[in-house]
């Protein structure tokens, strides 16, 4: 289940709330109790980034790209 981030329109109080569907109404206000709240756009809690496990323990042979051993990409002259 997502954790969403919300504001009051009343109060201005910013709060996170655990919601079961992305699509459910926004919950009232926290502070104020206020039903005028609004789902905030926000950047998720954890970035996919390196190698990782895919990389490492998925692929075999010549599809392995680890760091530092892929080929040079070339770019076509213009």
């Amino acid at each position: 289940m997502p954790i969403f981030d919300f504001a009051c329109r009343e109060c201005g109080h910013e709060f996170e709330k655990l919601v079961m569907k992305s699509d459910a109404p926004p919950p009232a206000c926290l502070a104020c109790n206020a039903e005028n709240v609004e789902k905030k756009v926000s950047a998720p809690g954890f970035r996919l980034s390196g190698s990782g496990w895919y990389e490492t323990d998925f692929k075999t042979g010549k599809k392995k790209n680890l760091a530092g051993t892929a080929p040079p990409v070339r770019v076509a002259d213009t």
